[in-house]
């Protein structure tokens, strides 16, 4: 079977080339039709062909509004050249499509399936929750990585049960292969067992603030925020208690594998969130994390992987940091059950043969 998945603004290299791979691995013919990453280096392509199809002329620094323009303007042009490129595969699976009201009226007539990463934009824009649904009306088979997910398709938008496919976030673990780099900045006293880290992005929807707040008490570990903001930081960094370390900018792989080695605890506050790609990432370190039940996350914490507190309830989160920072015990119980289900429900083979189940149910 010849797969062609699609990102064309590459959002998620690390989750595409982990699915790409176990789809290989599986048997199939696979092409990732993506752009270049402008942020760093991407996992080698093993097994499948890697074709940077989209928003090759990308001027600017990446996030830049000159560079977003760019790639914008490019787009369709690009999807256009897309089709006739898809005319000989069996499925096109879609990753992201960010610009909906526009990539509804371009998709190539081939079987076709998208990753629901988002449900719903969280921060949409003018006529973007309209163009998502008509965009889910269009497809053969939508996946998402949650039964939560799985309900909000259905109630909030109206996606037929039968087209809905559960299918777990698989685990990120590119980075357990890459040496570990931290600069001289990145050097503390405190030891590995009394550290904590909340990785990710300090965005409006998840829950910086709430993570600085329960800091405060707790003298003897960091909390290290890490990440590319898309926000203004300055509010948040002064209602920050001390022991708050920042690093506001995407670090490169070497760095982030350096933080997750380093971290006793990974806490993601999210306050709306479907799924996480930090989640799993931590998943594939074996690290223990700490996360609000938001979305999919008391799924994962189901598993043994998670300790789980209600969203926006500083309290009960100051009280869970707290507790594991002090019960070793109870931390290396956390991360047992992060390696088992990496090694389990969110390994890839078995990811990669129900996606390829549903492709062949969509092209009989």
């Amino acid at each position: 079977m010849r797969i062609d998945v699609v990102d064309p603004a590459a959002y998620t290299p690390p989750y595409d080339h982990a699915l790409c791979a176990a789809l290989a691995r599986a048997g199939a013919q696979v092409r990732l039709q993506t752009s270049a990453f402008g942020y760093g280096d991407v996992p080698p392509a093993e097994g499948f062909q890697r074709i940077e199809r989209f928003h090759r002329f990308a001027p600017g620094r990446p996030g830049s509004r000159v560079r977003t323009l760019a790639r914008a303007a490019q787009h369709p042009v690009d999807m256009l050249r897309y089709r006739r490129a898809a005319a000989d595969a069996d499925v096109v699976h879609f990753q992201w499509l960010a610009l909906q009201q526009v990539d509804l009226h371009l998709l190539p007539d081939r079987p076709r399936v998208l990753t629901a990463h988002d449900v719903l934009p969280r921060e949409p824009r003018p006529g973007q929750l309209k163009g998502q649904r008509r965009l889910y009306e269009r497809m053969d088979a939508v996946i998402v990585h949650s039964e939560h997910g799985r309900g909000r398709l259905m109630d909030e938008v109206g996606v037929p049960a039968d087209r809905v496919h559960v299918i777990p976030h698989g685990v990120l673990d590119a980075l357990t292969h890459v040496s570990a780099h931290a600069p001289p900045s990145w050097r503390t006293p405190i030891p590995r067992s009394r550290s904590s880290c909340a990785s990710g992005w300090c965005a409006r929807t998840r829950g910086s603030m709430s993570c600085c707040a329960p800091g405060r008490g707790i003298t003897d570990a960091e909390l290290w925020i890490v990440g590319m903001p898309r926000m203004d930081v300055a509010p948040l960094r002064a209602a920050a208690p001390p022991g708050v370390r920042w690093v506001t900018r995407f670090v490169s792989d070497a760095e982030a594998a350096a933080c997750f080695r380093r971290a006793s605890l990974v806490v993601l506050p999210y306050r709306e969130i479907d799924q996480s790609g930090v989640l799993y990432t931590a998943l594939g370190f074996g690290t223990p994390m700490v996360l609000t039940d938001v979305g999919g996350f008391g799924e994962v914490a189901a598993q043994g992987a998670a300790a789980l507190v209600p969203p926006e309830d500083p309290s009960a989160l100051h009280a869970e940091l707290a507790r594991l920072l002090r019960d070793g015990a109870a931390r290396d119980a956390l991360a047992a059950g992060a390696r088992a289900a990496a090694a389990g429900p969110y390994a890839w083979d078995p990811i990669a043969r129900r996606t390829l189940e549903i492709y062949a149910g969509i092209t009989a």
